[in-house]
């Protein structure tokens, strides 16, 4: 059945794809004269929709920056300053571990030349760049200007080789990642919503206010609508929360906060102070004049009274909803746009159902269990949760700062001591200030401290190496550590000695081949296929595939033993030497770096120049099946690899 989805897909791709030649930033530019010796070069892109490119200031160790280069070999003009550029966003890159910056939809450029040979008649500029949506694209542009047609006018001028006739390949298109942002920050909001409603400060409220309202009111009916004002009037409370936060900060400027070096710590300190207080170490709370003011605004009556009588519910309950919903904002806000309001919504939403669903159900009052001493364990749980939370964000500042402080296995130290001291709590061997003399422990609160002991245990050997998919993204990659094998590791399996010629460990001890030919020939002589794997240094979705996909059991022994790994590197930055160097047939190009050698040799053999790129190749270079890109599903991904490799009988 496999194999005949898998022709299914390659038909459909074959049927349906387009070149795969990208080009998603159309450049103009302008020469404009300041003086007799001085010109103003400009040049405008613009980014097609879900790309980015990288600023010259994004910091090493993510994405390769934007590169401005003058070719001036006889001194013909000098550069005055640095070249400008337009706004830009910085966001923090997961898989990189550092802040990146970039620009989205528009970039501008712009550079200061004097002239010092008034002989000369051209100003040559190369751009050099990565830009990145699903794939990532190395791009070079080359400008011309020339000086002798300005008379102080600008004048517009674009010059770039290129060479016509592309011929379309056909290449199954990537798989879209599903975008999960907006619902994972609803989910997890509308959960902690619940949370909240389980702490000593709201729980309470429920029979009280439900009460109120049948009670007051003149019939059931009055009651019942009442109480669902109420329920509204606590989402829109919320609800304007994120919205004011929104518009306060920009859903722009708010993602750049959030990825702050300075904002990752004084979130670490405040999450510490939230954690201190769910502990029992003292009370957050709002001032009670606040309190005061707004109930007597509640007793107006009518909807207006409800609406206060809400914000009084916010304003009273703000001890144990306030580190919660300052969680969520910080958390939305490192999504942008409009997760924080959908946050509060998903928040408020479950702070407000019970209210409205107990109006409509008084009996199920009688099926609530009493308040007491539980409603604290589960305030300190979330203090403990909080406290573990903290230390993602302080790792976030070491290692945009490269540190070194909060390497991984300090991080997963830190996470065994907070995690196993809240498994002896819940077994009653801890007690906080405010807990209740506990004679026993309750089935529940047991298998709670048996699933928080279970996962204390799974964390332990990721002191040794062990990847912990589970909590992936939270602790700092592997090649953060001490030893990227490990606490107490000796290295990969094969030693550097025992690896063919030409030859290194790559991704998971892979041995990997950054030489097309040397690949060939070792293919060659133990009689295998070769995985072509065209990818970057600083291409996110090519660390992504290594690490979430090639990891997999299934494929990483396909990639060791049934096929011989080839990563052709198309930012290599070494330069050929100069007897190596050529002009490319395929786009006119001066080809002067290994990256750029390895980028033509794509585009020219398969006219795609995005990255990653896969094609199973046999010892002489013949394809062997229909070439991939970003393949984020294992299934897919194996199917495909099965797809190229010559079946043995």
């Amino acid at each position: 059945m496999k194999k005949i989805a898998l022709s299914f897909l390659l038909f459909f791709a074959f049927i349906t794809s387009n070149a795969q030649i990208l080009d998603p930033v159309k450049w103009t530019s302008k020469i404009e004269k300041k003086s007799d010796t001085e010109y103003l070069l400009t040049f405008d892109g613009i980014i097609e929709p879900e790309w980015h490119v990288y600023s010259q200031f994004t910091p090493d160790g993510g994405a390769l920056p934007l590169e401005v280069l003058f070719p001036n070999s006889k001194d013909n003009f000098e550069l005055s300053g640095k070249t400008t550029e337009s706004e830009t966003i910085t966001a923090f890159n997961d898989v990189f571990k550092v802040d990146e910056t970039f620009f989205k939809e528009k970039v501008k450029l712009q550079q200061l030349v004097k002239i010092t040979n008034q002989k000369n008649d051209l100003i040559q500029v190369e751009l050099s760049y990565q830009v990145c949506k699903e794939v990532c694209i190395q791009q070079n542009k080359y400008f011309e200007f020339d000086v002798k047609k300005v008379s102080g006018s600008e004048v517009q001028s674009f010059t770039e080789i290129k060479k016509e006739g592309v011929k379309k390949n056909i290449a199954i298109k990537p798989i879209k990642e599903p975008k999960k942002g907006l619902l994972s920050i609803f989910l997890i909001a509308f959960f902690s919503g619940f949370a909240a409603l389980l702490t000593p400060c709201v729980f309470p409220m429920i029979p009280m206010t439900v009460s109120f309202f049948t009670k007051q009111s003149k019939n059931k009916a009055k009651g019942i609508k009442n109480a669902i004002i109420y329920g509204v009037s606590i989402i829109l409370i919320y609800v304007f929360l994120g919205t004011v936060i929104t518009l306060i900060f920009g859903s722009d400027a708010l993602n750049a906060l959030s990825t702050n070096v300075w904002f990752n710590i004084i979130f670490f300190l405040l999450l510490i102070v939230f954690a201190s207080s769910f502990l029992g170490a003292f009370e957050i709370m709002l001032p009670n004049s606040w309190a005061n003011k707004v109930d007597r605004q509640a007793d107006r009556g009518g909807i207006l009274g409800i609406l206060f009588m809400a914000l009084a519910l916010a304003i009273v309950s703000f001890s144990c909803t306030g580190p919660i919903v300052g969680t969520l904002l910080v958390e939305a806000a490192s999504k942008g746009g409009l997760a924080p309001i959908i946050g509060m919504f998903g928040f408020s939403l479950a702070l407000a159902l019970p209210f409205m669903l107990f109006a409509l159900f008084p009996g199920w009052l009688n099926s609530l269990p009493k308040s007491g001493g539980w409603l604290n364990t589960v305030k300190v749980f979330l203090g403990f949760l909080e406290l573990a939370l903290a230390f993602k964000f302080l790792s976030n500042a070491d290692l945009v700062l490269q540190l070194h402080w909060l390497e991984r296995e300090t991080f997963l130290a830190i996470w065994i001591a907070v995690f196993g001291t809240l498994a002896f709590y819940l077994f009653g061997k801890i007690t906080l200030p405010h807990d209740s003399p506990l004679t026993h422990i309750s089935v529940g609160r047991l298998s709670l401290g048996l699933v928080v002991l279970s996962f204390t245990i799974y964390l332990i050997p990721g002191l040794w190496g062990a990847p912990l998919k589970l909590i992936s993204g939270f602790p700092p990659p592997l090649t953060y550590s001490e030893s990227p094998y490990g606490v107490g590791g000796k290295g990969g399996s094969e030693s550097v000695s025992e690896l063919p010629e030409g030859a290194e460990l790559g991704p998971h001890d892979i041995v990997a081949f950054k030489d097309y030919d040397k690949g060939l020939a070792y293919a060659k002589s133990v009689n295998k296929p070769v995985l072509l794997d065209f990818t970057g240094y600083a291409c996110v979705n090519c660390r992504k595939m290594e690490d979430y996909v090639w990891s997999d059991n299934k494929i990483l022994s396909i990639l060791k033993n049934d096929v011989v790994l080839v990563s052709l590197y198309v930012d290599d930055k070494r330069e050929l030497p100069e007897d190596k160097q050529y002009v490319s047939k395929e786009t006119g190009k001066k080809i002067k770096s290994v990256g750029n050698k390895w980028s033509d040799f794509q585009i020219t053999k398969y006219k795609a120049n995005a990255q990653p790129y896969y094609i199973i190749v046999d010892s002489d270079g013949k394809d062997l099946n229909q070439p991939v890109g970003y393949t984020p599903n294992i299934e897919d991904y194996e199917a495909w690899l099965k797809s190229g490799i010559p079946q043995t009988k």
